[in-house]
C-alpha cells in the first residue's frame, strides 16, 4: 500500500513511524513533513491547506491511502478534495469536522445526541459575555469557538482575563468549569461503526504543577492506571457512538478519528471538547502501544469496513511523551536554533526511547528549531516509572540553547497519586 501523510508535526511523525513499521506500507509520503519524518517518509513540498493540490499529488504518487493529520487541512475541506479524486482518505469532510471547527457546532450535536456535556452559553456580544461569566462563575472557562492551535481555550480565576480573552474572539463559548481529571480518548470510525484506542492523559499547561498559560499539549502518558476499566466502554456507550449516530442522521458521516477530551467529574464522565482529528501529543503514547499494523485499519475506516476489521491488540507497556519546547513558548517562540543530542538517543536509548520531530527543519548538515513545540520524547517500559525514567534520560542528551520541558509529566500517576 502506498500512503500519503499530510503534516508536519510530531503528531505526522508518530502516524509516520507507525507506518513506516507496517510490513503492508510498501511507499511513505508526507507533505510538507519535518527533519525528522524525512528519515522514515520521502517529503513532498505544498500547502497542506490546498485541497487540489493534495489530491494532485495523490494522484501522481499513485496513493492507495492519505491521512490527514491537521485540523485546519480538515476543516479547509482537504479531504473533500482527495475523495473526489478518487482516492481513499483517513479524515472527515469539511462538513463533519465542523465537529472541531466550531465549538458551538459540537455543543448543537452533543445537545442532540444526549451526550453529556458543560452548561455553555454562545455569546458574541459584550453583554452576552458579561451574563455567561456571571452565571457560572469563577473559575471561568471562556473557548474561542474557531481553531485556535489548541491554545484558544481559557480557565482562570481572573474575572478581567476571562473578559480579555473573549474580547478577542470574534465568538466565544463559555462555559461552567468541570472538576476531576481529564482524558483524551480517540476513536476510529467510518461513519457507522466505532472502535476506540486506549485513553490517555495529556498536560495542557506550560510549567510543572499545571502552573502557567495553556499550551498544544507539553507530554502524555498511557495507560491510566487509575481510570475506571469500564471508562472506554461508558464512553463509547454515552459518547463517541451517540455523536457518530447524530451525525449520519444529520446526513453528514464524520469519517476517521473522533476525539473526545473529557473530565471525569464528580457527577460522571463529561465531554470537554471533540477534535477531528489525533491528539498531540496524546498519539504519541497512544500509537506506541499499538500492536495491530496501523495501515489495516485507516484503510477499513476510509473504505467503510471497519466492522470487518479484527480487535486491536495492544501492549501491556506503558509510554509517556515529553514535549521539548522552544524558548518563550507558547509566546513567540524563539526559532533558528541547532538541535543536537539526536544521535545520542538514537544510539543509546533506542528502541525504547526515540524522539519525534514537529518544529523542526534541516540547515545543511544541522536540525535547528523552526516551531514552538520542537521534539516530542517518547519512551516505553514495564509501567510507568521506568517509561519516564527512559523519557527523561533521553530528554537530557537533547541540547536546544533556551528550551523548556515540563519535569512532572506522568509522575502523580506513576505514584499513583491521581483518583478519578
Amino acid at each position: 500500500m502506498k500512503v500519503l501523510v499530510i503534516g508536519s508535526g510530531a503528531r505526522e511523525h508518530a502516524l509516520c513511524r507507525s507506518l513506516s513499521l507496517d510490513p503492508d506500507v510498501t511507499a511513505l509520503h508526507c507533505a510538507p513533513g519535518n527533519a525528522g519524518i524525512a528519515e522514515v517518509a520521502r517529503l513532498h513540498r505544498i500547502d497542506a491547506l490546498d485541497g487540489d493540490a493534495v489530491a494532485a499529488l495523490a494522484t501522481e504518487l499513485g496513493a492507495e491511502l492519505v491521512v490527514v493529520g491537521p485540523e485546519a487541512p480538515l476543516v479547509a475541506g482537504v479531504a473533500d478534495a482527495v475523495r473526489r479524486a478518487g482516492i481513499p482518505v483517513f479524515g472527515p469532510s469539511k462538513e463533519a469536522a465542523e465537529l472541531e471547527g466550531s465549538k458551538a457546532f459540537a455543543k448543537d450535536v452533543m445537545a442532540e445526541a444526549g451526550v453529556p456535556t458543560a452548561r455553555s452559553y454562545v455569546c458574541t456580544t459584550t453583554d452576552e459575555v458579561e451574563e455567561a461569566l456571571d452565571a457560572f462563575g469563577a473559575p471561568y472557562v471562556v473557548k474561542d469557538d474557531g481553531l485556535a492551535a489548541g491554545k484558544g481555550v481559557v480557565v482562570t480565576a481572573d474575572l478581567d482575563a476571562a473578559r480579555a480573552h473573549a474580547a478577542r474572539c470574534e465568538r466565544v463559548v463559555i462555559e461552567e468549569f468541570l472538576d476531576g481529571p481529564e482524558v483524551s480518548l480517540f476513536a476510529v470510525t467510518d461513519g457507522e461503526t466505532v472502535v476506540p484506542l486506549q485513553p490517555a492523559q495529556d498536560f495542557k499547561r506550560a510549567l510543572d504543577g499545571d502552573e502557567g498559560p495553556n499550551t498544544g499539549g507539553m507530554g502524555a502518558y498511557s495507560p491510566l492506571p487509575w481510570a475506571d476499566p469500564k471508562l472506554v466502554d461508558d464512553v463509547l456507550r454515552t459518547v463517541l457512538q451517540p455523536t457518530v449516530d447524530e451525525m449520519h442522521r444529520r446526513g453528514t458521516p464524520f469519517s476517521g478519528l473522533l476525539y473526545a477530551g473529557l473530565a471525569i467529574t464528580s457527577r460522571g464522565v463529561r465531554v470537554i471538547e471533540f477534535n477531528a482529528r489525533f491528539g498531540d501529543p496524546e498519539t504519541q503514547v497512544v500509537l506506541a502501544r499499538l500492536k495491530t499494523p496501523l495501515a489495516g485499519v485507516l484503510l477499513a475506516a476510509a473504505n467503510g469496513t471497519l466492522a470487518d476489521v479484527e480487535p486491536l491488540r495492544w501492549s501491556d507497556d506503558a509510554a509517556v511523551t515529553v514535549v521539548v519546547a522552544s524558548h518563550n513558548y507558547p509566546d513567540t517562540p524563539r526559532t533558528g536554533d541547532p538541535i543536537t543530542g539526536l544521535d545520542e538517543v538514537a544510539a543509546e536509548d533506542a528502541p525504547h526511547a526515540y524522539v519525534l520531530h514537529a518544529g523542526t527543519r534541516r540547515e545543511g548538515d544541522e536540525v535547528v528549531s523552526a516551531g514552538g513545540r520542537v521534539l516530542s520524547v517518547t519512551a516505553t517500559g514495564a509501567d510507568l516509572f521506568e517509561a519516564r525514567r527512559r523519557a527523561y534520560a533521553a530528554v537530557d542528551r537533547i541540547r536546544l540553547d533556551g528550551s523548556q520541558h515540563r519535569t512532572d509529566i506522568a509522575a502523580k500517576a506513576a505514584e499513583a497519586d491521581v483518583r478519578a
